[in-house]
């Protein structure tokens, strides 16, 4: 089994083991222990949830350098459409996708362009009767991750589709290649990158050996370099090549509406994310067709990589969506003519168990029956003093031998009243010859104060 590659990480010199961490994370993988917040590798899902709600900026995300491009002879961004709502000095698409090249790129591709693509693969799959229902949307690889190591029993539920982030890679290498000649070797793929998710996916793809992105560089990294570059942008080249119904994947419900149904649901907010799924799990939305699940509130505008605020960034790819609108870029007939590519997984996800207490199963069950014999002891308040999320959380932690009992400041409490009065229990049942000791000391005293009067 692949381990993780996490892109979120912790700056323990910033974090101040304030324990906003815990309470947010969906998959209970932040711990904090002697002063520090601790990630638990095989829970994470790279949501970036405590990369919002750190009031320290101790908790960061990982991405490539922009320098990265210069490993490779020929240098192509791929930008998220989600990169249209961040600027409000940019005209068009066009104006900003020339942009990126005067920042270092020789060329740039829209993953809008491979979303249609995507968008009207989903809609053949959908037809198809054997399909679980509802299914639910492979595009947001932290929601991936999250079936993965909460929802196993949907595993098969997922879109077995490749993102567009992988598809525009794909498409523009191939492009490259057959017209201009150039050695794929020598070709560099850059996703620009409005979330962690996305940058772990890259290094650690679920669905494959290996991605056919070589980088991912976030908005933020770039954002300075491209809001200089917009404002230099003379003679435009024609790039823009993607229609409204992709650009409008940057929004929560974008990819819902393009697939032609009104029985779909889209659920924005990992915590909105996971009442859902729980809600599919049980059986009670087996009407729905199709679930879009984004990690992000407001969706991939707002990824913790972005810099413009969310409903800013709304109003402003508004305006994008009705010109391209306008301009009719994309048809049906054109994404069918124009591309033949195998869009299905070649690979699988498999199960990340995270609550496997023993590899013996034996072992597992007899510690499985301690935890909730340490949980119904607990006072069951989930105040998170002790440094885990919840009380089950740390009984869970002591039966790993990670905590003691006496974390839980309520436990410890009634552990130093038991000592206290233990204390009191003994000093009341003195030795004879100590009591004889006390009584000749008082005699004494007793002596020395009718003296002196």
């Amino acid at each position: 089994m692949k381990e993780y590659f996490h892109s979120v990480t912790l700056d323990e010199g910033k974090c101040k083991g304030c324990t906003n961490c815990i309470k947010k994370c969906p998959t209970e993988a932040i711990r904090v222990r002697k002063g520090k917040a601790r990630i638990i590798a095989e829970r994470c899902i790279d949501c970036g949830e405590c990369i919002r709600v750190c009031p320290y900026h101790a908790k960061k995300a990982i991405t490539d350098q922009f320098d990265i491009i210069n490993n490779f002879k020929f240098k192509v961004a791929i930008p998220a459409p989600t990169i249209y709502g961040q600027f409000k000095s940019a005209r068009s698409t066009n104006h900003l996708l020339n942009a990126l090249k005067l920042i270092g790129f020789d060329h740039v591709y829209e993953v809008a362009k491979a979303a249609e693509i995507i968008s009207n693969a989903t809609i053949k799959l959908m037809k198809k009767a054997d399909l679980p229902k509802p299914l639910i949307s492979s595009a947001c690889p932290a929601v991936v991750r999250l079936i993965q190591v909460r929802f196993p029993s949907l595993i098969d539920n997922i879109l077995k589709l490749e993102s567009p982030m992988e598809l525009a890679a794909k498409i523009v290498k191939d492009e490259i290649v057959k017209a201009r000649n150039i050695p794929l070797e020598d070709i560099g793929v850059f996703f620009i990158t409005p979330c962690a998710a996305k940058a772990t996916s890259i290094k650690a793809p679920y669905e494959r050996d290996k991605s056919c992105v070589d980088g991912a560089i976030s908005i933020k990294d770039i954002y300075l370099k491209l809001l200089t570059a917009l404002g230099e942008v003379e003679k435009e080249e024609v790039l823009a090549k993607a229609g409204f119904a992709g650009i409008r994947w940057a929004n929560s419900g974008g990819e819902s509406l393009a697939l032609g149904t009104d029985n779909f649901l889209a659920v924005d907010g990992i915590h909105n994310v996971i009442s859902i799924l729980e809600e599919i799990e049980n059986d009670k939305l087996e009407d729905i067709e199709f679930i879009e699940a984004l990690a992000c509130q407001g969706g991939c505008l707002g990824g913790p990589l972005t810099v413009e605020n969310l409903y800013v960034a709304k109003t402003r790819i508004k305006k994008f969506i009705d010109m391209a609108k306008k301009d009719k870029n994309s048809t049906e007939e054109d994404i069918d003519a124009a591309y033949d590519y195998d869009l299905l997984w070649t690979g699988n996800v498999e199960h990340k168990p995270i609550m496997k207490l023993d590899e013996d199963f034996e072992i597992a069950l007899k510690k499985l029956e301690t935890l909730q014999s340490i949980s119904e002891e607990l006072p069951g308040l989930d105040c998170g003093a002790c440094g885990a999320p919840n009380c089950r959380a740390l009984a869970e932690d002591i039966v790993r031998g990670n905590a003691n009992e006496t974390d839980c400041v309520f436990k410890l409490r009634e552990k130093v009243r038991d000592l206290t009065i233990q204390m009191m229990e003994l000093e009341s049942q003195m030795p004879p010859v100590l009591d004889k000791v006390d009584l000749q000391k008082k005699n004494i005293k007793d002596r020395g104060d009718k003296d002196e009067n």
